[in-house]
């Protein structure tokens, strides 16, 4: 399976200030954030079956002598199609952490970070994971100088270094684009598709999404509900989502 980890919807409030609707998608926010977060694949390539995957994550600002970092760690729960009896197998899948560090990009509705992330091998075999240890980098940039209008991306690569031989070696690199248009009221219309590459045999996957969200804030706890079809306009390789609804619950909770 060729999938790579969403990053959009971390926090809220970008350090320093910024409306909190504009903030809302900001994933290098200075805020502690947690993120429930579904794609249902309605068809898998070469397949002509569906499958699913939900994560989890957790995302928490934190300094190292001085210097500004974020850490985000995201586990996923996976239902992927069994060549054998055209069933669907489900279990936990492979564990993502990664740890951005944020430049001071001069203003404070502007957030820019990179920094190193590994994932462990936690899924039970090759069906939901890797059965590899990886390492790679996240690089990400949000602009939210506007209060109606948001973009950015975020770029990531990793590649194996250990585990089971018996398992295909990953290297895999992903670019999604992201953007973020406000209606008022906290609605708003989103796009955030992930274009996945895997070097290693050429296999890709470019989809394109449009939803739409809500922001909520209680108290000192913003939610941010929303759902995004996505349709993938070019793919090559078995595993690649034909189409898919991304639907996410992120909390964010202020100081």
């Amino acid at each position: 399976m060729l999938f790579a980890v969403a990053l959009t919807g971390s926090a809220v409030g970008a350090e320093g200030g910024g409306d909190a609707a504009a903030q809302a998608n900001n994933p290098l926010a200075n805020m502690t954030a947690l993120n429930f977060q579904d794609y249902y694949i309605g068809r898998i390539t070469e397949t002509d079956q569906d499958g699913n995957q939900f994560w989890v994550r957790f995302a928490k600002p934190f300094e190292v002598a001085g210097t500004n970092w974020l850490m985000r760690a995201s586990l996923p729960v996976n239902s992927f199609p069994v060549a054998t009896d055209g069933g669907l197998e489900t279990g936990v899948g492979d564990l993502n952490v990664f740890a951005a560090y944020l430049f001071d990009t001069g203003n404070p509705a502007v957030s820019f970070g990179i920094g190193p992330q590994i994932t462990a091998p936690t899924a039970p075999n090759d069906r939901l994971g890797s059965e590899k240890w990886s390492a790679g980098f996240a690089n990400v940039l949000f602009d939210g100088r506007s209060k109606q209008f948001q973009y950015g991306y975020l770029l990531t690569w990793q590649a194996s270094f250990a585990g089971s031989d018996d398992s295909a070696d990953v290297n895999t690199g992903a670019f999604q684009p992201f953007a973020f248009y406000q209606l008022g009221q906290g609605l708003y219309l989103r796009s955030t598709p992930i274009w996945v590459y895997n070097f290693e045999n050429d296999a890709y996957s470019i989809p394109l999404g449009l939803g739409i969200g809500q922001i909520i804030k209680r108290g000192k706890t913003v939610f941010n509900l929303f759902v995004e079809p996505q349709a993938s306009v070019a793919y090559r390789g078995p595993g690649q989502p034909d189409w898919q609804i991304f639907v996410g619950f992120n909390m964010q909770f202020l100081d």
